[in-house]
């Protein structure tokens, strides 16, 4: 039988690293398919390690771990937000935006009415300018990150009510 050839870009693991190294991030969590990569930064100021359920964190260069998705729904780490509102969250590491361009006007604030697709926030991920739709009609209860600040996989933007 011939090997199954890994479906990771090795290339796409050294940006994540070095992204990993540059920002002020500790995780970085990227799922395509039913491969996930998941990089974790020790804490203490310590190298960055990756940690997986099935395996010890290695103390050196970041290094990457991918393992298959299990078919049956895994528990999700879930952030308990003190609001009660629809959080839309970032679908990406990166830098989020609250405004266009610098001076302009920010796309929502606390108090607006927002539709499904309305540009809510901009995530700069790897010099790449990418729009945040709204995923659910509502009123903007609350904006969750100041500009400018970086923002993980998952994390809550805005919410709404």
């Amino acid at each position: 039988m011939a090997a199954k050839k890994s479906a990771i870009d090795i290339n796409l693991i050294r940006e994540l690293a070095s992204l990993l190294n540059e920002s002020d991030l500790n995780e970085i969590q990227v799922e395509e398919g039913d491969l996930r990569l998941k990089l974790l930064r020790k804490p203490a100021a310590a190298a960055p390690v990756v940690a997986s359920v099935a395996a010890a964190p290695v103390a050196a260069a970041p290094v990457a771990v991918a393992a298959p998705i299990a078919s049956a729904a895994a528990p999700a780490e879930a952030v308990v937000e003190a609001s009660s509102g629809t959080p839309i969250t970032s679908p990406m590491v990166g830098t989020a935006y609250t405004a266009p361009a610098p001076g302009a006007n920010i796309f929502v604030k606390v108090g607006d009415t927002v539709k499904v697709g309305q540009t809510i926030m901009i995530v700069e991920a790897m010099k790449t300018m990418n729009q945040i739709p709204s995923t659910h009609d509502g009123v903007v209860e609350a904006i969750n990150v100041e500009d400018g600040q970086p923002v993980e996989f998952g994390e809550t933007l805005i919410t709404l009510k």
